[in-house]
Formats: C-alpha cells, structure tokens, sequence
C-alpha cells in the first residue's frame, strides 16, 4: 500500500544520511517486511519514523511511540528491533534536548543490553556506546572524559572506516579527548580519523569535522578552526536538520576569537533559531559572551532572564557541567549590567552545581573570579528614597523599566517593608529565582507574621511563587494556617498546578462554599470538566455567568462546556452575550459559518490538523476522511476551543486565511468508514469525472499523496505519477456498494487502482487488487 510504500521510501532516506552502520538499514528493510507480513503494518510503519522523529524534533510522537514499540518488539521476541527503537528514542533526549543524568540510568541500560549475546551481533549495537558517550558528556563533559574514552575506545577496537557507526564514534572521542584537556591529542585523532575514511572510500561526517574545529579552537588555533570548518561545510551531516544552526553558530564562535566581531555577529544565530534546542545553549551563551564587548550583542536583563530559564531546564535534566558554565557566563553578563545582586546569585548557584560533577579542577578559582569581579562593580544609584520606591516603581513603563535594577534598588528593604517585598518578591520570580522570592516574602509573611492575617493578594502571590519554586510541602503548611476559605483556595490552586484535578475539584467546591469568588468557581469548573463532566462543568459556570461578574472569557468557556453537554438554550444565552451570529432560535446549533482548522490528537502523540465547517460558535464538522486507527472521521461533530491557535493576519492574506482551532471533544460522531485506494494517476478528465461522481453521493474523499509520489509501469519500468488517499462513506452504505461503485468508475482507466483493504473485507477480487499492489509497487 501506498503509506507503506511510503515507509519504504524513508527508509532510503534514512539510509542515506543516518550515522548507523548500512547494514541496519538492510535489516530494517527485511524487518519491516516480517512485520508487514504477520500483521504488525503498524509497528512496520512506526520502525521508519521513529528515527525521523527524533531528528525532527518530534518529540510528542517519540516519547509516546518509541517505548510502545520497544515493549512490542520484546513481547515479539525482536531484541535488534528493540535496540534500535530504544537508541533512537534515547538520541531523541540526549540529541537535541541534551538530556543529561536523568537519562544516564537508560544509556547505561541499553549500553548493556547490547553486550547480550542475542544482540550484540546487530549492526546498531555500537551505537549504544555512542549514545552513552554522548549522555555522559551532557552530564559532566570533563569530570566523565576518560570513562567516555575508555567505553569508546573498546568499541573502536572492532569498528573500521568502512562501518558507518565509525564516523559518529570517533566524533564523540575527539570530544572527549577535548574535555580531557587534551586538544592537540584531539586534532590529531581527528584527523587520523579523516584520513582512514578516506582510504576506506568514505566521507567524513559534518560533525566530525566540526569537532575537529573545536579542539582546533580549545588548541588555540582559531586560524585553522575556520579552515577546518570550511573544508567540512559540505560533508553530509549525521544530523541534517540541525547543521544549518549549529554550523552558524561554530563559525560565529570562530570568527568572534579571531576578533572579527562582525562578521561573528552575522553569522550568530538569532535566539529564536536555538532558543528551542538545549544542546546549543552552552556554545551560543560562549559566543554572545565573546561578542557583547563590542556592542553589536545586546546585554540586557531579557537576556539574563533566558540564561536563567536555561540554568533551570539544565537543573531539571542534570546537565550538572551546562548549567555551571552557564551559570558563570550569565554571572560574568550581570557585572557588565551592573547586575551586583544576580552575579553573586549565580555564583552561589555555579558552586552548587560542584557537588554534583565528577572532576571540579580549577572550578572554584572560576567562582572566585566572578565573585570578586561582583565585589567591583556597583550598583546603578536607586531612582528615589525608600518611601518613594515602591510609587516610582508601580508608575514606571513596564515597556521600558529594568527589573534586574528593581530588585537591586528593593533589596536593602525586602523583608522588612510589606509593600516593597511583595513587589521585590513577585519581581524575584519573574526572572527565575522563585525559590528566593518564596523564602525572602514567605519569611515575612508566615515567621515574622501570621498568615490567617495577610491579605489575600499576598497569600495569592506567596503561593504561586512556592508553586513556581516547587515547594508543595510550604503551600501545604501555609493552607492549614489560614481559614477555612483561604486554606481550600490556597491547596485549589496548588492541585491545579499539579493536574491533580479530583483533589482540586474537592478544594474548590469547597472554597465556593466558604466563599463563593470567581477564581474558585473556575478552578472547580475546569476540574470537573478534565475529570470528564462537561455538564456539571457548564452548570458550575453559571452563577458566575448570571451575576454579571464574569468576564469574556468565562463566557466563551461557558459556550464551549454547553456546547459538549448539548445545552444549547445556554449557548444562544452565551452568544448573545457576545454579539454572535447564531442564526436559529432553538433546537442544536448546526449552521454553516465558515471552515476552520481543527487541530486534533493522533495515536502516536502528535497532533493532526483536519479541515471542517465552523457550524456555531464551539462547533464543527470534519470534512476530511481520516485513515484508519484515528478517533475521529469526515461527518464526526466535535467541540473546539475557539481561541484562534494563531493569529489572523492582516489584510490581504486575510481573505484566505483559514484559522487553527484545538479540539476539545467529539461531540456527535457521523458514522463514516474510510476505505484507502492507491494505484497511477488517471488524465485529469477522468480524475474530476470522479471527484464530481463521489461529491453527488456526499462520500467525502482526500488525496494523501503529493506530486512527487510515484508508481512503477510493470511493463516497461517507468515511473508513472501515482495517486493514494481515503474514501470516507457513511453507515448506510454497505462495502460492496462502493467496491461495486468504484470497479465501475475506474474501469476504463489505462492503469488499475487498487483498494486492497475493501476488497479483503467485501471478499471480491482480493488476488486482483494483490497483483495490482505488487506489480505496480503500491
């Protein structure tokens, strides 16, 4: 069929530029085709993406994929197609995420699996020494070097130039003869490398070459760094989708230690490229450390905000070695921003990080040069007296005021002054030190008072900065201080943050109870609707709704809860708030508005985006036929958010703009069955012959194939252009009916169409439609 065929496809992509040796591919291939042939198309299918989904960034698939096919592989008794789901789904966390020891424990895990005897022997299994090499390096580069060299070069030992694991293999060994301090060491084995590929016939890697260029760099030859990573710009890349950035970057770096400022500055890649890939976050924060001197780098408070962001996603996937030198580095930008008070915060973090890392050689001395750097600097003047601070600080232009300087100026009096720690406090929090803020406001509010006496603004943002900071046991212990009304509000809003909506549901109703306000109505409405009841939901929105204190946004949701509880009378009531066009007066919403862009959850994690007709305010019907294993279908009613997903562009392109929406639920299914077809394109006469003949008998159909799809002439072995999709039809048509409908159709056509799946289930034909398939190579 023609998705499989499609599979087949990627796997000679993949083939082409994946850093696994040529035999895997073979075996994927043949492995594939046993899959395919005992029933397990799906898992046949699943075997191609999963690479590509790692490399893609993919990620909502990967991690929901990957593990459902390594535990089928296991159960099928496929320990090689075990190894190879399992590798890729740990490339896809220390690849690009750049996870570190919170994926060691499964990098180990897998590097032992493969030494088993019924593995070892698979072609990928050196390449579970390369992903351990790499987890280990995420985690402590320096402090893991020579464990790195010891496991990959016990895995060289037996690999040779002619194998395409050699390439990655010995790219993670210069890297580690690198962070062994070992740079000259590290080019002359890269260059070794090189030149054994070479005489085996074979390229090196891009990112050999780029590893080359940074021991080049870390040697003190910037001059033959740049010349190294010229010569390798056009070596196929292990990782193609990420070679663009990360070439950018190397260059920058390069050209910004040979001091040529701004051409680095050219070639840096913007933070919006590699402000989604954590494994570039070290090397750009380095290169813009380089650069801002120069003035053509902005060191600003936004940017201390981000490294800080990062700092804390290295926190949380124990990238311990990034998240001291970003640490340092982002320390080293507060003294150039006259940042005193968060340079010597993040001095304290880099020396927190130590305990953590297995070497620490000449780290403290580092510490120590921030913090006296810190000691030199002053801070910018405050722009008033204590009792103006807090005036000067709630009139300044959020726009333009620098809340790195607030924090500094409210310091001296946080802690003491209810209405500056609140601001220094919440500010704290809002650059990344929520633990802080939590401490320094928490003391004031719960030792030095009591807390059943603050305001509820001020029990409000305490909880959410002990939220922010993880501190469950302190919101806890805050809740059982406080009233009745204000505990249950307090330990709502902490259960929500958790997604622990039965226990949420249970506080909020009763804070409604002790207190009816709007945030605890929300919280227990948006409880009950994850815990499945739509209609209680939409009747715990009500009052809410009828006092007149609501907001706009309270009746959208209100629309969207009645819309799946059916409750349409509540709905007009709602619209009429808000100005919309509902056209009936009573009975279900079903009018034809305009069409939308349903974005909808896939099987495999990812998210499917399906055209349908807008028919009321939260409703829509599917128009597209959707292959078979969804949970949904051309026909099906479903309710939608109807918070556009993107913005509407301006005119012109508004005209034609169709807008996103994400779906909520299905709220009426339309019973239609998809049937696939595949097989050559007909002339476009015939083809819109049979649009116009499926479109009269309302069967909805969808080509899946693009322009480059292609089928085989099995006379003469020409590529002819190929055509695949779905024929959706509803209950009331019976499989035979269709087969029957599209024989006659398609029957004077010069090449067959197959649709296999029909056939088997009328029983007509099915060794007709079999022959098609293969003599055609659908």
């Amino acid at each position: 069929m023609a998705g499989l065929a499609a599979v087949w496809d990627t796997v000679g992509d993949l083939a082409d530029w994946l850093p696994m040796d040529v035999d895997i591919w073979a075996w994927v291939g043949d492995t594939q085709r046993e899959l395919q042939e005992t029933g397990n198309a799906g898992l046949a299918m699943a075997l191609a993406d999963v690479p590509a989904q790692a490399l893609e960034g993919r990620y909502g698939q990967l991690d929901v994929v990957a593990p459902a096919v390594a535990q089928h592989a296991e159960a099928l008794g496929q320990p090689w197609l075990e190894l190879f789901v399992r590798y890729w789904h740990l490339i896809g966390r220390v690849g690009d995420r750049a996870n570190g020891a919170v994926a060691l424990g499964d990098a180990e895990a897998l590097a032992e699996f493969a030494k088993r005897d019924d593995v070892r022997d698979c072609p990928a299994a050196p390449a579970a020494v390369e992903a351990l090499a790499i987890t280990l390096a995420n985690t402590d580069g320096p402090g893991f070097a020579e464990r790195r060299l010891a496991a990959l070069g016990a895995v060289l030992d037996g690999v040779g130039p002619d194998s395409l694991a050699f390439s990655g293999l010995a790219t993670q060994y210069v890297a580690a003869l690198r962070d062994a301090d070992r740079p000259e060491e590290a080019v002359a084995y890269a260059e070794a490398a090189v030149d054994r590929l070479t005489k085996a016939g074979r390229e090196a890697s891009w990112e050999l070459g780029a590893e080359s260029a940074r021991a080049l760099l870390a040697a003190g030859r910037p001059d033959d760094a740049l010349t190294a990573l010229q010569a390798a710009t056009g070596f196929k890349p292990d990782d193609p989708v990420a070679k663009g950035r990360r070439e950018a970057l190397l260059i920058s770096l390069t050209l910004g230690t040979l001091g040529r400022v701004q051409e680095a500055v050219e070639a840096l890649p913007d933070l919006d490229v590699v402000g989604d890939h954590p494994r570039e976050w070290v090397e750009w924060t380095r290169t813009v450390s380089l650069l801002f001197t120069s003035g053509a780098i902005a060191n600003t408070w936004q940017l201390g905000r981000i490294l800080r962001q990062w700092i804390i996603y290295f926190e949380t996937m124990g990238g311990h070695r990034a998240r001291f030198e970003l640490a340092l580095a982002a320390g080293h930008l507060a003294v150039a921003r006259q940042g005193v008070w968060q340079a010597r915060l993040l001095a304290a973090q880099a020396e927190a990080a130590l305990g953590d890392l297995s070497g620490t050689e000449g780290l403290p001395e580092r510490i120590a040069e921030l913090r006296a750097a810190a000691d030199e600097v002053s801070e910018v003047p405050a722009p008033g007296p204590q009792d103006r601070l807090v005036e000067l600080f709630d009139a300044a232009d959020g726009s333009t005021a620098d809340p790195e300087r607030w924090v500094g100026w409210f310091w001296p009096y946080a802690g003491e002054d209810l209405e500056i720690t609140r601001r220094h406090a919440t500010t704290l929090g809002f650059l990344g030190y929520a633990p802080l803020g939590a401490d320094i406001y928490g003391k004031l509010l719960t030792e030095d008072g009591d807390p059943a006496q603050a305001s509820a603004e001020d029990i409000a943002y305490l909880t959410s900065l002990l939220i922010d900071a993880g501190r469950d046991d302190r919101v806890e212990s805050l809740a059982a201080r406080l009233s009745d009304d204000a505990s249950h509000l307090t330990l709502a809003r902490l259960y929500r943050a958790r997604e622990r909506w039965e226990e949420t549901a249970a506080e909020a109703e009763r804070a409604v109870a002790a207190d009816d306000t709007p945030e605890a109505r929300r919280m227990w409405s948006v409880a009950v609707q994850q815990l499945g009841d739509n209609a209680r939901a939409a009747e715990i929105m009500m009052p809410l709704f009828e006092s007149g204190e609501g907001e706009e946004e309270d009746s959208w949701r209100l629309i969207v809860l009645a819309s799946a509880g059916e409750d349409w009378a509540t709905v007009r009531r709602a619209s009429a708030k808000l100005n919309l066009p509902v056209q009936s007066s009573e009975g279900p919403i079903e009018e034809e508005w305009h069409l939308i862009r349903a974005i909808l959850p896939a099987p495999d994690g990812s998210r499917r985006e399906v055209m349908a007709v807008r028919t009321g305010p939260a409703t829509a019907r599917l128009v597209i036929p959707q292959p078979r294993g969804m949970e949904y279908n051309a026909g099906d009613v479903i309710v939608f958010d109807p918070r556009p997903l993107e913005p509407v562009p301006e005119d012109p392109e508004q005209e034609n703009f169709v807008i996103p929406f994400a779906g909520v639920t299905m709220l009426r299914p339309g019973g239609y069955t998809s049937w696939f077809f595949d097989g050559a394109a007909p002339t476009e006469a015939e083809w819109t012959d049979f649009n116009e003949m499926l479109a009269e008998r309302g069967w909805p159909m969808w080509v899946y194939s693009d322009e480059h799809y292609t089928v085989t002439h099995p006379m003469t072995g020409e590529l002819l252009p190929g055509v695949f999709g779905w024929i959706a039809v509803p209950s009331s048509v019976e499989p035979a009916e269709l087969d029957a409908v599209l024989d006659d159709a398609t029957e004077q056509w010069a090449h067959p169409i197959a649709w296999l799946d029909l056939a088997r289930e009328v029983g007509v034909e099915v060794e007709r439609h079999e022959r098609i398939s293969k003599e055609y190579g659908l």
